[in-house]
């Protein structure tokens, strides 16, 4: 996971570019979850900072962090002023400062398992809330999605990540909620579902599957062959279900 994590800032302007961003909607969530002013957060895995500025733009002072000089590179020309980056991988952030909220952002799974949990409530003040949203960008449209599979299957079984602790899809919460109900850490562990409905073309989606892990782990000449084949069978505009699974706990109080 960790060598996947670091795969994208080969792409990272094409992640900009293709990748969707996130709605208001998200922002007013994790507002009415947290109840009280939010005036600091930190982001695990920014990337070109999609979410990171979806919060800046509304008043937190964000601290957003990622590994990838060349995706914090990208970042640093599409947020405002109240945006600091760090260049860390989340188990290597210092503790010491602790914010309002800390969230992630289809992100949290490149992160060790190994003391995530303990790590994230040392970065949250007593109270305080922690966001993540993550959920596949799959199409909509069932013959199309079958003839990218055909497409796609002599080079690439799936291009989705499993669930990190094995949760089926049709279970009621999905991970990382599972986790969070098991830590001590944490309490109040919710699960909401935002729908998002998106249209793209064909060329933006073949350029969506080219920020992909499962894609950029490829060869680069079968990476092109599947990208050709993947467009041919495409119309010429996709309908694509894009629905964010938020979850959110609340940092227990010290005692």
């Amino acid at each position: 996971m960790p060598d996947r994590a670091l795969s994208f800032g080969v792409v990272a302007e094409a992640y900009e570019r293709f990748r969707p961003g996130y709605p208001v909607e998200l922002f007013d969530t994790v507002m009415a979850y947290a109840g009280r002013p939010v005036r600091t957060a930190l982001e695990i895995g920014a990337g070109t900072g999609k979410a990171t500025r979806l919060f800046a733009q509304r008043g937190v002072t964000v601290t957003a962090t990622d590994p990838d000089g060349a995706m914090l590179a990208e970042l640093g020309e599409h947020v405002p002023a109240n945006v600091t980056t760090v260049r860390a991988a989340f188990e290597d952030l210092p503790l010491g400062e602790r914010y309002g909220l800390v969230f992630a952002a289809a992100a949290l799974h490149w992160t060790n398992p190994e003391g995530r949990w303990s790590r994230v409530a040392a970065l949250l003040e007593p109270g305080a809330v922690f966001a993540s949203c993550g959920g596949p960008v799959q199409l909509a449209d069932r013959g199309v999605r079958e003839a990218v599979h055909a497409a796609r299957a002599p080079f690439l079984e799936t291009d989705e990540i499993p669930s990190p602790d094995g949760t089926p899809p049709e279970h009621d919460m999905q991970w990382p909620g599972t986790e969070l109900q098991r830590s001590a850490w944490f309490t109040d562990v919710r699960q909401v579902v935002i729908e998002r409905r998106l249209t793209m073309s064909a060329h933006e989606y073949v350029g969506h599957l080219s920020t992909v892990s499962a894609y950029l782990e490829l060869p680069p000449s079968q990476r092109e062959q599947v990208y050709r084949r993947i467009g041919r069978v495409l119309p010429e505009t996709v309908e694509i279900a894009a629905d964010l699974i938020v979850h959110f706990a609340r940092r227990r109080q010290e005692r």
